[in-house]
């Protein structure tokens, strides 16, 4: 693969800026702190990183409503702290992501000031505003992600503005098409400071139905969308017309356009749908829209062989010449190694990262994942998600996985700052701390390490076709090909020992050529027969 196909199986290392390190010591990550820890990132493997958003924001949503997309807030640094990161990051070999949240802003943004003034101003149409019914009730019955009602009304305009998500967070109107041109340049303004790719936050959120048509409800028994439960009544309905509109694929090949002059920037795709898998699969079709999409379809609950198997034949079977990211931790959801079971085995959490790097696509890492971190349990009083806040005591929110990262197991909040943390560090992660990890050859990080450089060495693995083999759960085996290359892979995802008939995964007569041994191949042939042991592994030529 050349240089501008990058992504293809690359390794993208996502960092929560507020959480990695604190170089100030204020109790905030921020910039210099990625800064001094790029060697630690350097060492890990990857091919990139993701830096969440670290733009000027009220923080309401801690940088995910921003007010101004072209400068850093104060709290993690300054411009030229960014362009230092990415001339040290390139010099490591490392590329650069960053978010962009584009569907909406803060209502600081100055956009927004200028919009809710009256209904005649040169904004007037930047945002998605709307009159009252004759009842003086909301335009429509469209829900908030976060609570309650979609809508909330401005007495200075004396009408209704659309949020997806908080009240402090509306969304521009895509149909217009200043807002799109604005945004690209906003887009472009990060490009000409040298980073190498987005991350689409709630891209296909970004239209609207412009008829604002009621959603359909969900009937009670299908209420379990990805990411959504009865705990949340957004989970009441099919969000046909408050996102996922068929203008937005306009749109993706509007930024898709505006990469292709930038050599090798790629953009990544967060997909949340009533048909996650199938929007992935038109927003990256072809060579004309998004690089890669991914959706929240294995950062549920669901944990089986199964599951796995048929959430990937399914993208597989729509996706066509489209590329996937898989992910199974990020900042929203509970962190992998307590929502996948909670096993207390290092082998457990090793065989989760081998198990979606060795998919067909390219993978999302979330910093903690490579220490196997748990979940942090956060009590009431520290809770700072509004998410967390308005749905507690049933859903405690995403602070659990947002806690600062352990980086010297006998220092102060875990050596991640001597100031008061935004976040309390969890107890159980000082055992898992990087000093202590690193001197262990056995340990999480070392395993996700020696893994992520063996990956490298095996095109197979990186940019094969994948095929599924029908064999039952606890087992899920495959078979990546490429250039004329067949590897078969297998992990047993129970905590028991495991046996299965060479016959079951040699259908086709193919004999077992080369195990290719690395730390996490674990399996044994055995009598025609291959062993796993608990959460063990299986690579093999074919």
């Amino acid at each position: 693969m050349n240089n501008q196909m990058w992504w293809r199986g690359a390794v993208i290392y996502q960092i929560y800026p507020r959480s990695f390190y604190d170089a100030n010591q204020d109790g905030i990550g921020d910039l210099p702190g990625i800064i001094s820890k790029l060697d630690y990132i350097a060492s890990l493997g990857v091919d990139a990183i993701w830096i969440s958003p670290f733009f000027k924001s009220p923080m309401k949503d801690f940088g995910y409503d921003i007010s101004d997309y072209r400068d850093i807030d104060p709290i993690f640094g300054t411009l030229a702290d960014f362009d230092e990161l990415v001339i040290k990051a390139h010099a490591l070999g490392i590329k650069i992501m960053i978010d962009q949240v584009l569907s909406h802003t803060s209502d600081q943004h100055q956009w927004f000031i200028d919009s809710r003034e009256d209904q005649t101003n040169d904004k007037a149409d930047w945002y998605v505003w709307a009159d009252a019914k004759a009842d003086g009730t909301a335009p429509n019955n469209w829900l908030s992600i976060f609570g309650g009602t979609g809508w909330t009304w401005d007495p200075r305009r004396q009408q209704y503005y659309l949020h997806n998500f908080l009240t402090s967070q509306p969304d521009l109107n895509f149909h217009n098409p200043e807002v799109r041109k604005a945004v690209l340049d906003n887009v472009e303004f990060w490009l000409k400071r040298g980073v190498d790719g987005f991350r689409l936050d709630a891209i296909n959120f970004c239209f609207h139905d412009a008829q604002l048509r009621d959603n359909p409800a969900k009937p009670k028994e299908l209420r379990t969308s990805i990411g959504f439960d009865e705990k949340n009544p957004y989970a009441y309905q099919y969000h046909y017309f408050n996102n996922t509109q068929d203008e937005n694929l306009g749109f993706m090949e509007e930024i898709r356009s505006l990469l292709n002059q930038y050599p090798g920037a790629v953009a990544l795709g967060e997909i949340s749908s009533e048909d996650s898998l199938k929007t992935m699969a038109e927003y990256t079709q072809g060579d004309a829209r998004l690089h890669m999409g991914y959706s929240f379809d294995l950062l549920t609950d669901n944990f089986s062989a199964s599951y796995i198997k048929q959430v990937v034949q399914t993208l597989e079977s729509r996706v066509s010449d489209g590329w996937p990211c898989w992910s199974i931790s990020n900042h929203d959801v509970e962190r992998v190694a307590s929502r996948w079971g909670g096993y207390e085995s290092k082998c457990f959490t090793k065989m989760l990262f081998a198990m979606i790097s060795s998919l067909r696509g390219s993978i999302c890492s979330y910093q903690g994942e490579e220490l196997g971190l748990t979940e942090a349990d956060i009590a009431y009083e520290d809770i700072q998600d509004p998410y967390g806040i308005t749905f507690w005591p049933q859903f405690k929110g995403r602070d659990g996985c947002r806690t600062p990262h352990p980086w010297q197991h006998d220092a102060e909040n875990a050596g991640f700052t001597q100031g008061k943390p935004w976040l309390p560090v969890s107890k159980d992660h000082y055992a898992k701390s990087v000093d202590v990890q690193d001197q262990s050859s056995d340990s999480v990080l070392n395993s996700y390490r020696h893994f992520n450089r063996w990956r490298k060495e095996q095109p197979t693995l990186r940019y094969g076709d994948i095929e599924f083999i029908e064999v039952q759960d606890p087992i899920l085996a495959f078979v990546r090909q490429f250039e004329g290359d067949k590897l078969l892979v297998c992990f047993n995802f129970s905590d028991k020992a495991q046996t299965i008939a060479l016959s079951e995964l040699t259908k086709n007569g193919e004999s077992l050529t080369e195990v290719l041994g690395h730390k996490l191949t674990s399996g044994t042939i055995v009598d025609g027969n291959l062993q796993l042991p608990a959460f063990g592994c299986y690579y093999s030529k074919l």
